[in-house]
C-alpha cells in the first residue's frame, strides 16, 4: 500500500480528489496539520464526499507527529537504504518517473501555497523529485495573464490552473495538487504492478 502524505493542505477540493484517488487505488492518505479546512462528519457530508468513509486515512497534528508515529517514514528520511520517501517539489533535481517505487513508499506533497518547507527539502535533497512542466513562455500570453490577474483579482494569489502563486518565483504554470498527486501515484502503481496498469 502506498502512503500519500499531504502536509498542511489548504484547498479542500484538492484533498477530496486525492482522497478519491486513494480509495480507488488502495493507498493510505496521511493529512498533516494544520489543515486549511474542516474534516468533521458534518463538513464531509455537506461536501458530498460519500466515499470518505471508505478512505483509509490518518490525521496528524504536525510533521513531527507524523514522523514520530511512522517508523518506516523515519527510517526512510535517514536514507539507510534505497529511498522509500519521495518529496515532491518543483525544486527537485530528479524527475519523479526516474525514481523506483515500492509497496509501502511515502509520497509526500506540500501545501498549495508554498509546497514543502525549505528546511525539509534542504535536509533531504536526495529525496526531492519533480514533475517536469513547460515554462510560462509556453503560454504565449504570460505577461498579459499576470496583468489581467492583478487587475481583476488583487486579493487572490492563484494561477491559471487555480493554484496559489508564489509571486517571488515568477512562475505561473504548474499543476494543482490533486493533478500532481495523481500523476505520481499512478507512476508508483505502474511500477509496483497494480492490476490493470
Amino acid at each position: 500500500m502506498l502512503n500519500v502524505v499531504l502536509v498542511e493542505p489548504e484547498i479542500p477540493a484538492n484533498t477530496g480528489n486525492i482522497g478519491r484517488t486513494c480509495v480507488i487505488t488502495g493507498a493510505r492518505l496521511h493529512l498533516v496539520g494544520p489543515l486549511g479546512f474542516d474534516l468533521s462528519d458534518q463538513a464531509v457530508r455537506r461536501a458530498g464526499l460519500a466515499y470518505w468513509e471508505s478512505l483509509d486515512f490518518r490525521t496528524y497534528r504536525d510533521w513531527d507527529e507524523l514522523v514520530d508515529l511512522n517508523q518506516t517514514l523515519r527510517a526512510g528520511l535517514m536514507q539507510k537504504s534505497e529511498p522509500i520517501v519521495h518529496l515532491l517539489t518543483k525544486h527537485g533535481e530528479r524527475i519523479y518517473s526516474d525514481s523506483t517505487y515500492h509497496d509501502g513508499d511515502w509520497l509526500i506533497f506540500g501545501k498549495e501555497s508554498s509546497g514543502l518547507s525549505a528546511e525539509l527539502l534542504g535536509d533531504h535533497p536526495a529525496l526531492c523529485e519533480r514533475i517536469p512542466m513547460r515554462s510560462d513562455e509556453a503560454l504565449g500570453n504570460a505577461t498579459a495573464w499576470h496583468e489581467s490577474f492583478d487587475e481583476l483579482h488583487p486579493e487572490l494569489e492563484r494561477d491559471i490552473c487555480g493554484n496559489f502563486v508564489d509571486r517571488r518565483a515568477g512562475q505561473i504554470t504548474s499543476l494543482n495538487l490533486s493533478n500532481a498527486a495523481a500523476i505520481v501515484i499512478y507512476e508508483a502503481l505502474r511500477q509496483t504492478g497494480f492490476a490493470g496498469l
